[in-house]
Order: structure tokens, then sequence, then C-alpha cells
């Protein structure tokens, strides 16, 4: 219980100072996981839960019912999937692979609950001025072409998709040196390990 309380407030410290130091928000980002992933490594998958859950509840009281349950989209439950990839020994490819569409997926619910707390489409907003600013660049720069919405919005997605890719990289790549030093006991494979064939 100790422990679960320790990790929890540490998970919703690092979220805090996202909102609210000026530096450092890229390393508390990549950090915010690795607490609640070594709560399972330790102890489990159901005291990660409990842990994920007393973690957003803080973060509900300190931050407010918008900011705090945020936190679980994507790194909450990216925290409970690989710890449960890692205590099983799997694959960093399949891990990566599930934990991409994680982000992914996190990222799309926090711009779809911010567009309904303001009544707009974020989404459709952003990807439209970013249609129009190309529009706008392509007719000064004289060019055949100029990419649509559709476009525009399926290239966005891409980014979203390498931008995960890249922060799960750094994350494997942080616990791989970090969090293996913690928890002795629960080594992790390399990249080219097979999960295993057991449950």
């Amino acid at each position: 219980m100790t422990e679960t309380a320790y990790m929890a407030a540490s998970t919703g410290l690092l979220w805090v100072a996202i909102y609210y130091l000026p530096i450092g928000d890229a390393l508390f980002r990549l950090a915010i996981p690795l607490p609640l992933v070594l709560l399972q490594l330790r102890h489990g998958g159901r005291t990660a839960l409990e842990g994920v859950a007393v973690t957003v509840l803080l973060l509900t009281v300190l931050m407010g019912p918008v900011r705090g349950p945020l936190m679980l989209f994507p790194y909450g439950l990216l925290s409970l999937w690989l710890g449960w990839c890692w205590r099983r020994q799997c694959s960093w490819w399949f891990s990566l692979a599930v934990g991409v569409l994680i982000g992914a997926a996190g990222f799309l619910v926090r711009v779809a609950l911010v567009s309904l707390l303001l009544g707009e489409n974020l989404w459709v907003v952003i990807t439209g001025a970013a249609s129009g600013l190309l529009n706008g660049l392509a007719d000064r720069l004289q060019l055949p072409v100029a990419p649509s919405l559709d476009q525009v919005q399926v290239a966005a997605l891409l980014l979203v998709v390498a931008q995960n890719i890249v922060y799960l990289l750094a994350l494997h790549a942080v616990a791989w040196v970090g969090v293996a030093a913690l928890a002795p006991g629960h080594p992790r494979p390399a990249p080219s390990a097979a999960p295993p064939a057991g449950p």
C-alpha cells in the first residue's frame, strides 16, 4: 500500500510538473509511465491498477475533473500495457506495436474531450488551418498542386503515429537502462526476443 501511494504520488507530481514548470516537458513525459510500470513489475497487475486509480483520483483533486483524468490517456494505459509486457518478457516489437496504437488513440481521445468541452471540433479546426496555410503557400510559390483537407488529415495522423513510435522507442531505451536497475529480478528482453510460448 505504501509503495502504491508513493508511485502514484510520483506519477502525479510528474503530470503536474508538465503543466506548471517551464522546462523539462519532454523528460517529464518520458518518465510519467515508469513509476507505475515499476509498480507492476514488483507487485503485479492488480497493484498497478490500484496505482493508476489512485493517481487519477489524486490528479482530479489537485487539477480538476478535466486535466486530472487526462493522465489516463495515454500514460496510464501505457504504463499498464508496458508493465504487463515487460513482466512477461515479451518482445519489444510486440510492446512497441500495441503501445504506438495506445499512444495515438490517447492523443485522439484528448482532442475529442477538449473539443467536447469547447463545443468545437479541434481536429477539423487544426487540420483546416494547416490545409489553408499549405494552399496559400502553394499559391505564392505557384506550385501546380496543393494538398487537400483529406490529405492533410492523413498526414497529421501519420505524424501522430511517428511521434508515438519515437516516444515508445525512447521509453523502452530508458527502461532498459533505468528500470532494470530498480527491478533486478525482472530483466528486459532484447528487441529481437520472441514472446514467451506459455501464458
